[in-house]
């Protein structure tokens, strides 16, 4: 029994070592002297190589976070005030990693989504109304998204949008549907080349960098009810939900497809090779969905915002807007990069939907499962898709819609990230890998920070 014993406790004290590994992303190879020779190159290729397969869940929603109704957002922003919120995106940086770090740990460690892990450990009478607003805000989101990339398309190549909304939607579904994840994430890690658009728009663009580092670099606030409105719609459209729901979900499917691993907390001695992993991918995925948001709002500020433009209600309007005033070339970059951020976010928005409400109600949730195998699942993915085509056909405006989204997104993020945090915390759902006491720190404060925005944007509003 005494030998047994020191074994457990072997165990728990890798597994507690494993879960102090550092989550940001990890030095790399030393810096050489002199004309590097050629095994020194192949070694850094490999390097790099070995960091680039370790980027999946983390990357894929960092990007998605930037879509159509991110860039209409964001481009409302930089239409609106210029480079005055470029400060939001290092702002937020820390904040967005810290939350996706604890979604993506609790699907590893567990085993389940953070729905399905609410399920157990929050009363109904709380989650669902959680879930279904998530429901809410990301069909809304689907549509706009969707009504968008018609738009664009119709910009570029001609003919009617909404044939190109119903195709584009169409599409989309049928690649969640029929296609397994482990082959369908190929395709949405290819598509995040998508918003590499963005920046080559920013450069193609005239540009004051010195009034950019300035607004970069120092904060400023307007307490008026339209700054405090977009300011919480940045932070709801960067710090979104269906993100967590995203991120901890594809860690469980990652689990499952290929050849499957348990949960951390039944395999600790993985531990430490997939807690740097999540750590590199989040850190990195993030940073891309930060830098290609700064520099769409960038590109607006320095076109629209110069050119007495302040009012663009869609990514396609902003888009359209850039013609006359920026040239064709970042015209059709911008548009391009609006339809393929489209194909790779809708699939995120309707998934993370499913996984939702299905871990919530119980059901059999996963991409790698057929259809026939996740009826209920694959319904809630074909419903969200389905609603938000529908939405374009509608009287009710999915673009005008969007901007209230991204602020309903703030609204819900932080009773979430709430509830995440307590769950993340739980010996008895963590086991030995419950978050750092850092980590803890970095998402309370997240989640204070989404809540004093909310506060400020109520009380400007009622003045």
């Amino acid at each position: 029994m005494r030998v047994a014993s020191a074994s457990a406790k072997k165990t728990r004290s890798a597994a507690r070592a494993a879960a102090r590994a550092p989550s940001a992303v990890p030095a790399g190879p030393p810096k050489a002297t002199g004309a590097p020779s050629p095994a020194g190159r192949r070694s850094r290729l490999a390097t790099l190589w070995r960091y680039a397969k370790q980027l999946g869940p983390g990357l894929v929603t960092g990007a998605s976070d930037d879509d159509p109704s991110g860039i209409g957002t964001y481009s409302q922003v930089g239409a609106q005030f210029g480079t005055g919120m470029l400060w939001t995106m290092l702002f937020s940086y820390p904040l967005m990693v810290s939350a996706q770090l604890v979604s993506a740990r609790i699907g590893r460690v567990t085993g389940r989504g953070i729905a399905g892990n609410l399920r157990r450990h929050l009363h109904p009478a709380l989650l669902h109304p959680l879930v279904w607003a998530l429901v809410l805000a990301n069909t809304v989101n689907i549509g706009a998204d969707l009504g968008a990339m018609g738009e664009a398309a119709t910009l570029v190549l001609g003919g009617p949008a909404l044939a190109y909304t119903v195709a584009l939607g169409a599409i989309s579904l049928a690649l969640q549907v029929w296609l397994p994840y482990s082959r369908y994430v190929r395709i949405l890690k290819w598509l995040c080349l998508a918003v590499l658009a963005y920046v080559a728009t920013a450069f193609a663009v005239d540009v004051h960098w010195g009034r950019v580092l300035r607004d970069l670099l120092v904060p400023r606030i307007d307490f008026t009810p339209a700054f405090i409105t977009g300011l919480v719609a940045v932070l709801g459209t960067t710090i979104s939900p269906y993100l967590f729901f995203w991120q901890a979900s594809q860690e469980v499917e990652e689990m499952k497809g290929g050849t499957p691993e348990k949960p951390l907390k039944h395999a600790p001695r993985a531990a430490r090779r997939h807690l740097e992993r999540i750590g590199v991918d989040t850190w990195f995925g993030m940073g891309v969905s930060n830098v290609i948001a700064f520099f769409i709002m960038l590109t607006a500020a320095a076109t629209l915002h110069a050119h007495g433009i302040v009012d663009v209600d869609s990514a396609a309007r902003a888009a359209g807007a850039l013609r006359p005033v920026a040239g064709d070339l970042a015209f059709s970059l911008f548009s391009l990069g609006i339809v393929g951020t489209g194909l790779l976010a809708v699939p995120v928005l309707a998934g993370s939907a499913a996984y939702g409400v299905g871990e919530a109600q119980g059901w059999r949730t996963g991409l790698e499962h057929t259809p026939r195998q996740a009826r209920h699942f694959y319904a809630v993915i074909a419903t969200a898709t389905l609603i938000g085509i529908a939405l374009n056909f509608t009287h009710v405006n999915p673009v005008r819609a969007l901007y209230w989204s991204a602020v309903l997104n703030g609204v819900i993020a932080a009773p979430i990230l709430a509830a995440i945090l307590v769950v993340a915390s739980r010996r008895q759902v963590m086991g030995d890998f419950v978050i750092s006491v850092r980590l803890r720190f970095a998402g309370w404060c997240t989640a204070a920070v989404m809540g004093a925005c909310l506060v400020a944007m109520a009380t400007v509003h009622a003045g």
